[in-house]
């Protein structure tokens, strides 16, 4: 009888060991982002606005991240993120329940991770950190229309996704999004809302420098089920350039940046160029120049200010060849309570120039009457 009370108890403590060596081998983690705060924007539509605003510094989120360790350096890993206004509590990202991300995938420590799902392309992985709207200047300071995604204004649904380890400060990656559509004719095809992207950064030191590619065929078209749909209408009309209104057919970004640290201070140079071919034959191009810095007057005070020049141009047969031209300046102050929580002050000017109707800052709820327009946002941040 002892004997048997032995083997069970014994029994026991293994079986709890196992499930205790099991459960450490797997993680699951809760984090989010609140952000709130009220937007002054001189001129929109020929009157002023002044607004309470969602997600300005970060889009606000909550999420879970997770992993299992399968052995050999492998995990299996999955991500599922949530977008949402904190103003009202709406769901975000056209209503999708995890619109910001959503992907599973395995990760090895030597060989990099594949992931299947929701996800960013390669301009957004590898080149948009080195923004100032990511930096320090919002969703406002983005560039025109966030014409070249650096902002992310949509993400690559049905994606498969390639993303290598980190060799000595160099990693690359892919993304193949997929139609999810059979060739049945009548503008339909395997062709017709897909997506690719390539990319990669390097870093040594104070150095950094990213560089990635994106196209897009026919988004938010009648496949409404592709890769790119529901978050993408807008991103190219509301900043008037050109006089094309109709829908993309293609879409093309190359971006390239690099930034250096000067002890407090850091510098960073970002170049995009978007081709768009329009449905019907018409079409713009439109590239990015700008110029940012930060600098740490404190470890918890960061003052940031940027410069960009916005060169577009529009090509048709039958419309006349149009040349508008933006200036952007953003200005920040980015104040931080604690580790995880900060407040910040930041002002956008914008400047029309050329053949451009109005000026238009990025996400400030139209464009101006005017050739100029100004926001100041200030608000609060806490990530948990």
């Amino acid at each position: 009888m002892k004997k048997t009370q032995l083997a069970a108890a014994l029994a026991g403590v293994i079986a709890a060991a196992a499930a205790g060596a099991a459960h450490a081998q797997s993680n699951v983690s809760l984090y989010g982002v609140l952000d709130g705060g009220l937007a002054y924007v001189s001129n929109v539509g020929g009157s002023k606005n002044f607004t309470t605003a969602d997600g300005l510094q970060s889009g606000n989120r909550w999420g879970l991240k997770g992993s299992e360790d399968l052995g050999g350096g492998t995990s299996a890993i999955f991500t599922l993120e949530n977008g949402f206004n904190i103003t009202n509590g709406a769901l975000g990202q056209g209503s999708r329940e995890f619109g910001r991300q959503a992907f599973v995938g395995l990760s090895n420590k030597t060989y990099g991770s594949v992931t299947i799902g929701r996800q960013y392309d390669s301009v957004v992985d590898y080149v948009s950190g080195l923004t100032s709207a990511k930096q320090f200047a919002t969703k406002l300071g983005a560039h025109v229309g966030d014409v070249d995604n650096l902002y992310n204004s949509f993400r690559i649904n049905n994606s498969i996704k390639y993303t290598s380890a980190n060799y000595a400060g160099f990693s690359f990656g892919g993304l193949y999004g997929f139609s999810n559509q059979a060739n049945s004719g009548n503008g339909t095809g395997f062709s017709n809302n897909r997506a690719w992207s390539l990319g990669a950064s390097y870093a040594n030191g104070p150095f950094k420098f990213g560089i990635g590619y994106l196209e897009v065929g026919t988004p938010n078209g009648a496949n409404t089920g592709g890769a790119v749909a529901g978050d993408y209408s807008g991103d190219f009309y509301s900043a008037k350039i050109g006089t094309a209104t109709v829908g993309v057919d293609k879409q093309r970004v190359f971006a390239t940046g690099g930034s250096y640290k000067f002890g407090p201070a850091n510098v960073g140079f970002i170049y995009s160029n978007t081709q768009l071919k329009y449905v019907g034959g018409t079409g713009a191009r439109v590239s990015n120049y700008e110029l940012n810095g930060t600098y740490n007057l404190t470890p918890s005070l960061l003052l940031g200010l940027s410069y960009t020049y916005t060169d577009a141009s529009t090509r048709s047969a039958t419309l006349a060849n149009l040349s508008p031209k933006y200036h952007q300046v953003n200005a920040a102050v980015d104040y931080l309570l604690s580790k995880r929580t900060d407040v910040y002050l930041v002002g956008i000017y914008q400047k029309a120039a050329g053949d451009a109707t109005g000026a238009s800052i990025n996400g400030a709820g139209g464009a101006s009457s005017t050739k100029t327009q100004t926001a100041v946002i200030s608000g609060l941040r806490h990530k948990f």
